[in-house]
């Protein structure tokens, strides 16, 4: 719970006041409280988080403006970020979200794909990553600047999670197998070289709405990287209308290898959730696995 008095001072300072008394918790996010606050310019929506884990929400207000700058699709408007003595806090304009249906999906796969085409390319080459890193739910998510996308999610993404994994006791098989999928990830790249796209990060259905007809995204975990990561993140844990994906093809199509990638880039997300939430997650991870090594290995003569 937060310590209201000091909290409501901080935000007063940042221009957003509103009576503590009145705060009412909104349920829905895994990682940080959230709040619905009144405040004298109309309702606001309010995440807090200890102190020493500023740092996951000031991020997240840095990627929200980064993907508010591209104009391809809304998210939600910052109105503060701080932190008082003992809570970190980020402000955030109230909207009253639903579900996606299938006109705002379609709208979204049209937005997104020109989110995408915003990229981080000089003149000489594509850069992933980011200039900071961030988080990927309370996972750090390390983003430091590379020419070389499979390197990169090999190194920050891959052996990062399976590295947590094995300090949590998921080693033996998993450890095993992605290993030697580490070993093989060049194989899924042959003849395709990524944009370093500007990616939302964590684009599953549950961070993704609509407000007035049209799509809202939100929750992001921002870095610049393969498009198909965030394709394939999609398709995690309850998916979008087929419209969204159909819109998103014809702004954009995909490459033809994107069908052997999409269960590499979900890897990265349920090894996550594997570390976030536990073993319930291990039989899809290794599931996962087992097809990528099979997608990747050597072919006969």
């Amino acid at each position: 719970m937060p310590d209201w008095p000091t909290l409501a001072a901080s935000l007063a300072e940042n221009g957003v006041r509103f009576a503590a008394e009145r705060a009412l918790p909104v349920a829905g996010g895994d990682i940080a409280a959230a709040w619905r606050v009144d405040s004298a310019e109309g309702p606001v929506f309010l995440k807090t988080l200890p102190v020493a884990e500023a740092g996951m929400l000031e991020a997240e207000c840095e990627g929200l403006a980064a993907l508010a700058d591209v104009g391809a699709v809304r998210v939600p408007e910052v109105l503060a970020q701080g932190a008082s003595e003992y809570d970190a806090w980020l402000a955030l304009e109230w909207l009253d979200l639903q579900p996606l249906g299938t006109a705002a999906a379609e709208k979204l796969g049209t937005a997104l794909a020109a989110l995408h085409r915003s990229t981080s390319n000089s003149s000489t080459c594509d850069r992933y990553g980011w200039h900071r890193d961030n988080t990927i739910g309370r996972t750090p998510q390390p983003n430091p600047w590379s020419e070389d996308w499979v390197g990169f999610f090999r190194e920050q993404r891959l052996r990062h999670q399976l590295a947590l994994a094995a300090a949590r006791g998921f080693g033996g098989r998993l450890a095993r197998d992605g290993q030697a999928l580490c070993e093989r990830l060049p194989r899924l790249f042959s003849g395709y070289a990524p944009q370093a796209s500007l990616l939302h990060g964590d684009l599953w259905s549950g961070n993704a709405g609509e407000f007035g007809g049209e799509p809202v995204i939100y929750d992001p975990a921002v870095y610049y990287g393969d498009r198909e990561s965030d394709l394939a993140m999609t398709r995690l844990f309850g998916g979008y209308p087929a419209e969204f994906y159909s819109a998103y093809r014809q702004a954009w199509p995909l490459d033809d290898g994107y069908g052997r990638r999409e269960a590499l880039y979900q890897l990265y997300h349920v090894l996550n959730h594997l570390n976030l939430f536990g073993s319930g997650y291990l039989r899809q991870a290794e599931s996962l696995l087992a097809r990528l090594l099979q997608a990747s290995a050597p072919r006969r003569k």
